[in-house]
Formats: C-alpha cells, sequence, structure tokens
C-alpha cells in the first residue's frame, strides 16, 4: 500500500525588509512520504523568501510538470516558478520556457557546488533564471526544526535571513549563484 503525505500546519509570519511585504501567511503543507524535514523546511523558507498573495505549494514531487512553489497571474500565466534541489539542465529550460521568472533554491553542501558546475554554462542564456543555494548546515539546522505543528517567523534584510521556529533561531545568507537582484 502507497504511503499518504503528512499534513504540517504552519503559521508563517513573514518581515521581508527588503521587498517591504510584511504578512503571516496560515499554510497547510503535505510532505510527501519521500521527503525529507530538510528539503520540508527549505520549501517553506523559498515560500518566504517569495511570499506574496497569489503564491502557492504545488503537487510537487507527485508530478514532473510543476515545480514546488508558483505564482500565476489572474489570468493564469506562470509569473514565478520555484524549483527546490539540483534540477537537470533540461528541466531549467523548460521552466524559463513556462515562466517569467524561475528560481532554483539548491542546497546539499558538495554536491549542490558540483551540480552547480556542470550546468553553470549551459545556463547563460536565461535571464529569467536564479539559482540561489543554502550552505548545508544551514539546511540542516532548519530541517531538525520541522514540527506537525508550526509557528514560523522569518526576518529578511539585506539578502540575510533569520528564521525563528519555536525557541530556535537560525541565520542563513543564502548565495546567488545566478540572477539578478531582487531586492530593488
Amino acid at each position: 500500500m502507497a504511503q499518504k503525505a503528512t499534513i504540517y500546519k504552519v503559521e508563517l509570519s513573514v518581515a521581508d525588509m527588503d521587498r517591504h511585504y510584511y504578512e503571516t501567511h496560515n499554510l497547510t503543507v503535505a510532505k510527501h512520504p519521500s521527503e525529507t524535514d530538510e528539503r520540508l523546511m527549505v520549501r517553506i523558507l523559498a515560500f518566504a523568501l517569495n511570499a506574496h498573495e497569489h503564491l502557492e505549494f504545488t503537487r510537487g514531487l507527485s508530478t514532473d510538470d510543476e515545480p514546488d512553489i508558483w505564482q500565476k497571474s489572474l489570468g493564469g500565466e506562470h509569473e514565478l516558478w520555484v524549483m527546490l534541489g539540483l534540477p537537470d539542465e533540461k528541466l531549467i529550460r523548460q521552466s524559463c520556457g513556462k515562466a517569467n521568472q524561475v528560481i532554483v533554491y539548491c542546497y546539499g553542501g558538495r554536491t549542490a557546488e558540483v551540480w552547480w558546475g556542470k550546468i553553470q554554462n549551459s545556463t547563460t542564456r536565461f535571464d529569467n533564471l536564479q539559482v540561489i543555494n543554502f550552505s548545508k548546515q544551514d539546511t540542516s539546522e532548519l530541517g531538525s526544526q520541522a514540527r506537525r505543528l508550526m509557528k514560523i517567523q522569518v526576518n529578511i534584510q539585506g539578502g540575510d535571513v533569520m528564521a525563528s521556529c519555536d525557541d530556535s533561531i537560525v541565520y542563513m545568507t543564502p548565495v546567488k549563484w545566478k540572477g539578478a537582484d531582487r531586492s530593488a
């Protein structure tokens, strides 16, 4: 019998001083049976970094033709396409053709560095692509904070991120490997 997704309830408060965005989102997040706590928390963090009233989680891991997070216009066009992990160049190319803006949040330490070294040159033609890396230490620490019921406060200023879960605080500095500065 196939395992079912585990449901997480998240109260996510975002204070993004770079974009002047301040909102609380009550999220119901389904964790795929093959998804780790680390990936789940990176997905929630990616949501916080791009928070918008039309941003939503997709079916993610259970489908090949959807990103992890997207934002659609009222007309149904893909404004933002967010992927996690280390997608192959073909998937990145297809995604850049589908959406106005594509962001890949990668993590995994040395594995992510090797991945980026292999595909970096093939992504130069995509002006609508950003690739942002999180350190292995940061995502591991963030993953250890996963709970079925969470209140998370994410503060963003000057590109630095502070995520507060219960009594723990994780400080992160995402490294932009490709893309224009979004804080303008």
